[in-house]
């Protein structure tokens, strides 16, 4: 795997564990090397190659590449735990020569980097101090000998060593500053001096200021970026440099893939301490962790060149940003113009010609070429349409080496790639020409620009006019005003035709719109129609059951009342109808059968919409759940205590998926919501607020954004037997996964989509770039930035027209209808059994014929018949 991409962190991660596993310590020592090569290590890789370098570690020569492997590690991140091992590893080596010194100087370069950490500086101090006193002790004479003044002068010398130890440990806000303190008052025979003692009472009470910071990152959860921010901000009031470099160096050690702390760390070091190392090694280590981010090798490149360093060096960084995979077209345009701006300020233009100048100009030249060929074949364009890169050569050409033929050779290629039709462009090269070139050229550049712009003509007419004004003869004059004119005609002529045009489209469509309408009027007319002689012919029968049979003939129907509106969870194609009519049907109650429980005789309940509060909406349950009452009442009541529960159920007692569940308190119709998506009886049960839609027509129930979110993925091609713990393993190996949402139908079966989200936009990038084409289980997925497509809702009805005050029927959803909104009978069944008659007026009646008379002899039709029929479909 890493042959093919080497840039695979955890398979790197992988192969190292199998090789410590199988004790191959040598392939071991080289797949570790390849990984440091690539990218920076956590504490816990370099701690577990260190250990086992150091079991490995047996002359002076062995002992010498731990040192280097050390120093490599030190560099990547301020580790304190790193930082103590390399001290205490230096210890074994005092035996050698100058080995003493040495151990000092890494104790004392560890106090630096991170002595002022306020949790583990402690420990660091400490064991300095112990070593000290170890030394102390091998200097002491014999018992009952008397010292030597040498020896005397030994002991004062070590003594003096810990009591600064001690002084200045006390005067930097540790945890434990108490014990350290008590400790000292023991150790020492002299009294604490009153400077050590003002020092500590001062840096106990700044640890008092840093406690609530610390506290909150113990409470936090990683990667506890807010918290480090607002620790970040309280250091850089107080101002201290040493601080405020460590406490952004502990922040980047659990947000390394985060580019905008990396940018604004840099720009800290690069105004404040431009200290040449300490800039250079964050500007590297910010790009190792985010190579993908153009803007960090930029910075990088500028740091570089402010701290002038070599060439060479300079353009290997430039080579390496070149193959970082940069995410967008543009981002290439940004690195080659700020590799450009710099080979520009190499350059001494007094000089006719030098190196510098020629490789600026092959710099010019493989930057236009690169975008044409790498670029554009990745991305499919070139990142650079304006072609600024070219504009940037010719003002480099005409202005610092007076090449204007160059700088018209440029412009001329810049023209042909698409730019000749915007004034803005030939304006540019307008004022090129005016201040390098001459006034035939201008006029030349102008004529051509009236003749080509089509976005801003009068713009390029007008500085024409105002060029022979000043400068020009009359036949100069005579000739721009008969050429600004024409070409004034020609576009005012065009706009009038893509007017009239435009007006034209607009008239086909009102036309349109009015012929959709009159078609739902007559085909509303026609239903109508339809019905009342339905509930004519039901009501002469014996076994009428009143108002209900007309809903029984048309189970699409939606029941309207006072509940009607209630959204359902996203776009479900889900029922929001009531649990009965609006108004009581009047005349006698119908008498109950012997199936006492049918719920077609229980009586119709209105639904209360003051008490929405503290109701939730149930829908997409089973249509054939028994006792949904009882079921949902087990399911709810551990939200609260549960009020009513209404089901919903059509004419003939048939459980329509859906119902109402109203709580004691709105606390609990909140907790409720929690349980959206629970699977009953096989099934996603969507749970909603209730809100009346008619009352609230921009309510929205949708969860989910449906804008553009950097931070979320959207994976499609899945394995339909992929689970979210799958896809979680695969997914978090490139950053924090925040949440994973699995795509399902109604019916709660997979559909190989899914949303995932990282922490910050750094690891979606990193992410995508990584997991793009991988193969899960056979399938190739594919993987991108989430970016939904706008949802579609139906338009509102217009202000007086006759559907103003009823909602639509139905909303669909992504995927059109459902089944059970289509008709399962043959059309030619339909013509038969209901065989329908045109009038004369265009409208559609239907024919009271019974099923013995003979099918109609059909119309013939003209060709306006035919289109009306199909404006209507």
């Amino acid at each position: 795997k890493l042959s093919i991409n080497a840039f695979d962190y955890n398979c790197h991660l992988d192969l190292i564990k199998l090789l410590r596993q199988e004790g191959e310590l040598v392939k071991l020592r080289r797949a570790r090397q390849k990984m440091s090569e690539l990218f920076p290590l956590t504490e816990e890789i370099w701690l577990d190659w260190l250990k086992d370098e150091i079991k490995m570690a047996a002359d002076i020569s062995e002992r010498e590449k731990v040192y280097e492997l050390f120093e490599r590690a030190v560099k990547d991140y301020i580790c304190p735990e790193i930082w103590l091992e390399y001290a205490q590893y230096s210890i074994g080596g005092i035996g050698q020569e100058g080995g003493i010194e040495r151990v000092r100087s890494i104790f004392e370069r560890a106090l630096t980097a991170v002595g002022l950490h306020v949790t583990k500086g402690t420990a660091l101090w400490e064991a300095y101090r112990e070593f000290e006193n170890a030394i102390l002790e091998t200097a002491q004479p014999a018992p009952g000998s008397i010292p030597s003044p040498e020896q005397q002068q030994v002991l004062c010398s070590q003594l003096e060593k810990i009591h600064t130890l001690f002084r200045r440990q006390l005067g930097i806000p540790l945890l434990d500053m108490e014990a350290s303190y008590a400790e000292y008052e023991e150790w020492s025979e002299e009294p604490i001096p009153e400077t050590t003692i003002k020092n500590y009472k001062k840096a106990l009470q700044q640890l008092e200021k840093c406690k609530p910071y610390e506290e909150a990152l113990l409470g936090a959860e990683t990667p506890k970026l807010a918290e480090y921010q607002a620790y970040i901000d309280f250091e850089m009031k107080a101002g201290d440099p040493a601080r405020i470099q460590l406490i952004y160096e502990r922040a980047l050690a659990e947000n390394c893939l985060v580019p905008d702390l990396w940018a604004r760390y840099n720009q800290y070091l690069d105004r404040q301490l431009k200290v040449k190392e300490l800039v250079l090694s964050a500007h590297d280590r910010a790009v190792r962790n985010c190579p993908w981010t153009v803007g960090l090798w930029i910075r990088y490149l500028l740091a570089m060149e402010r701290h002038r360093v070599e060439h060479s060096i300079i353009s290997e960084i430039f080579e390496k940003a070149l193959n970082a995979g940069f995410i967008q077209a543009t981002d290439y345009v940004e690195i080659w113009q700020a590799y450009l701006d710099y080979l520009r300020r190499r350059v001494d233009f007094t000089q006719d010609s030098s190196k510098e100048l020629e490789e600026l100009r092959s710099a010019f030249a493989r930057a236009v070429e690169y975008l044409k060929q790498e670029v554009e074949e990745r991305f499919s364009e070139s990142g650079d349409p304006s072609c600024t890169i070219m504009q940037n050569w010719a003002r480099v050409e005409a202005r610092l080496c007076n090449n204007m033929q160059k700088a018209r050779e440029l412009w001329d290629n810049i023209m042909t790639k698409g730019n000749a039709k915007y004034a803005n462009m030939w304006l540019e090269y307008y004022n090129l020409e005016r201040a390098h070139g001459d006034t035939q050229h201008c006029r030349k550049a102008l004529h051509r620009a009236v003749q080509c712009t089509s976005d801003y003509p009068e713009h390029v007419c007008e500085v024409l006019l105002t060029l022979e004004r000043i400068e020009g003869t009359l036949e100069d004059w005579d000739a721009a005003v008969q050429k600004t004119e024409n070409r004034l005609a020609r576009v005012n002529e065009q706009r009038a035709k893509a007017a009239e045009k435009e007006a034209a489209l607009a008239k086909q469509e009102e036309e349109r719109a009015e012929q959709r309408k009159q078609a739902r009027a007559e085909k509303k007319a026609s239903k109508k129609a339809k019905k009342t002689r339905i509930g004519d012919k039901r009501k002469a029968d014996e076994d009428d059951e009143g108002e209900w049979g007309e809903e029984e003939e048309l189970p699409s129907k939606r029941h309207r009342g006072e509940g009607d509106g209630v959204l359902p969870e996203e776009d479900m194609e889900v029922e929001t109808g009531l649990f009965g009519r609006s108004e009581k049907p009047d005349g006698p109650a119908i008498p109950k059968e012997k199936a006492s429980s049918s719920r077609k005789d229980i009586p119709k309940v209105l639904h209360d919409s003051s008490k929405d509060k503290v109701t939730v909406f149930v829908s997409n349950l089973s249509y054939t759940m028994a006792e949904p009452e009882a079921k949902l009442r087990e399911l709810f009541g551990s939200c609260g205590e549960v009020v009513e529960i209404r089901a919903v159920f059509n004419n003939k007692g048939t459980f329509r998926g859906y119902c109402y569940v109203q709580f004691r308190e709105e606390e609990a119709a909140r907790q409720a919501l929690a349980l959206d998506r629970t699977a009953v009886e096989g099934r996603p049960m969507f749970v909603s607020p209730c809100v009346d839609k008619n009352k609230n027509p921009d309510f929205k129930v949708f969860r989910y954004s449906t804008t553009l979110e950097k931070h979320k993925l959207f994976i499609s091609g899945l394995p339909f037997s992929c689970t979210k713990e799958e896809l979680e393993e695969v997914c978090k190996a490139h950053g924090n996964v925040k949440d994973i949402r699995l795509v399902t139908n109604r019916a709660g079966k997979p559909k190989g989509l899914a949303y995932v989200e990282y922490e910050n936009e750094a690891q979606a990038s990193q992410a995508l770039l990584k997991m793009d084409g991988l193969t899960m289980k056979d399938h190739v997925i594919k993987v991108m930035i989430s970016n939904p497509p706008l949802r579609k809702l139906p338009d509102r009805a217009k202000p007086g027209s006759p559907s103003l005050s009823l909602e639509p029927r139905q909303i669909y959803g992504a995927r059109g209808k459902g089944r059970t909104q289509l008709s399962m009978m043959p059309r030619a069944l339909q013509r038969q059994s209901n065989p329908v008659a045109k009038a004369e007026n265009g409208m559609v009646q239907n024919s009271p014929a019974t099923s013995s008379d003979p099918p109609a002899e059909p119309k013939k039709m003209s060709n306006a018949d035919f289109a009306k029929l199909l404006l209507k479909k």
